[in-house]
């Protein structure tokens, strides 16, 4: 077992003592509106690895920026960056009014009282779909914005609704980063890693459509929607989510969307060129917060990494959890640790594979259970990180729409999460595991 170092991991715990702390002084004692929105996010991460340079002694600043730099190249920051960048360009072409226009389209069609309960359902086919949760985020809700403020539901449970939805597929799809890591990780079968984790997100789905109709049923909501819209503003949603819901390439999809909001931006005299241009930089530049956050996590993970944090977070969980079913909960916590560390699920997973899959041979736990683990673990806390891409994703958008919103309102809202740990613990020690299971 390679040796770590507990003290690698300070700049993460001071980055959680600065954030929350802050946070809850603005918010609980000092009494700030939106006291968790003021918090400067980027700052406290840039203390956060201004720690971690000033530890690990033996590398100089030279070879920290080395290591920074390699944490920052890899793929899926890479692509997440990108991602962040063109879903900037398709909000800043397609403003605010299309997403205004998709909600009272939706609303004109299904009774408002379902629309949260449809936005959900929308939700959980696209990210299965296209196996991006951010992705899903960036297309759909603006449109949770708009459905809010134009039938009265709570701005959180929609944006909440949204996220359930986009991590649902994060963990299920079979085209998801996370579920290629953790199978090919775990030498197990996407079929047979889908399996097992169907019969755990199934009534973690239900039990969460069950409760988001319940509040619908219960909501002061305003009368139906009458207002007018503009149905060729809907057109580049439409496309992006057909093609989110069939399964083309979150790139092309986006893609498809800016090129088709830009004709029909400039052909219906919406904007001049200039203007349009204009509103893709101003896109571009709200996706600032939360692409720097995901350069600052790459480069602050590669230095603990290098400093012996993450292996000593996998030394922890092997000591501590022994046996099949403390096992199955230990690579569960494992993987989850490893997310609130590095604030990227596929990135956590990669991390937790090679001690999961030692795990899992000592105790007698299947690959494809232990695949099925990592993926549901790793997505049920990435969805509530409040530093999370995909919560900062979320606020982003709703931010574009001149709303504000606070990262703990949404997660009080986030049923789908906390449904899938209820079903995963139910799974894991009341139900008996498969004769076929070695």
């Amino acid at each position: 077992m390679k040796k770590g170092n507990v003290w690698a991991l300070l700049p993460m715990g001071v980055f959680i003592a600065l954030y929350l702390g802050l946070g809850i002084t603005f918010e609980y004692i000092l009494k700030i509106p939106m006291g968790f929105y003021k918090v400067p996010i980027v700052v406290i991460f840039l203390v956060s690895l201004l720690v971690a340079c000033l530890q690990n002694k033996k590398l100089s600043f030279e070879e920290k920026l080395k290591l920074m730099g390699h944490g920052v190249g890899d793929k899926n920051i890479i692509t997440m960056l990108l991602i962040f960048l063109m879903a900037g360009v398709f909000v800043g072409v397609v403003g605010r009014g299309s997403a205004e226009s998709v909600a009272y389209f939706l609303l004109s069609i299904v009774p408002p009282r379902f629309a949260v309960c449809v936005l959900f359902i929308v939700s959980c086919f696209v990210s299965t779909a296209m196996g991006t949760s951010v992705g899903t985020i960036t297309l759909i809700t603006p449109i949770a914005a708009a459905i809010s403020v134009t039938s009265g539901f709570s701005l959180p449970l929609c944006v909440g609704t949204v996220m359930g939805g986009a991590m649902f597929g994060d963990n299920l799809s079979f085209v998801s980063d996370t579920t290629i890591a953790a199978c090919n990780g775990q030498g197990c079968a996407m079929k047979d890693k889908f399996r097992t984790n169907f019969a755990i997100v199934l009534p973690a789905a239900i039990v969460t459509l069950v409760l988001i109709l319940v509040l619908s049923l219960r909501a002061d909501i305003q009368p139906p929607v009458t207002k007018d819209y503009d149905l060729i503003q809907i057109i580049p949603y439409v496309l992006v989510l057909i093609g989110g819901i069939v399964g083309i390439n979150v790139f092309l999809t986006l893609l498809v969307g800016i090129v088709t909001g830009c004709v029909i931006m400039l052909a219906t005299g919406a904007v001049d060129f200039p203007t349009l241009l204009e509103s893709m930089g101003g896109g571009v530049s709200g996706m600032f917060e939360t692409s720097m956050v995901a350069i600052l996590v790459a480069a602050l993970c590669a230095l603990i990494r290098e400093a012996g944090g993450f292996q000593a977070l996998l030394n922890g969980i092997r000591r501590v959890f022994r046996g099949n079913k403390a096992g199955q909960l230990g690579i569960g916590l494992l993987v989850g640790l490893m997310d609130i560390a590095t604030a990227n699920n596929t990135v956590a997973i990669v991390q937790a594979n090679p001690i999961a899959a030692e795990m899992a041979k000592e105790y007698g736990i299947s690959p494809r259970k232990t695949a099925s683990t990592l993926d549901t673990f790793s997505c049920i806390f990435q969805g509530i990180l409040p530093y999370g891409a995909q919560m900062l994703v979320a606020l982003t958008a709703v931010g574009t729409m001149g709303l504000q919103l606070g990262a703990f309102a949404v997660i009080a809202h986030m049923f789908y999460p906390m449904m899938l740990l209820l079903s995963s613990l139910i799974f894991m020690f009341l139900v008996p595991d498969k004769k076929t299971d070695p």
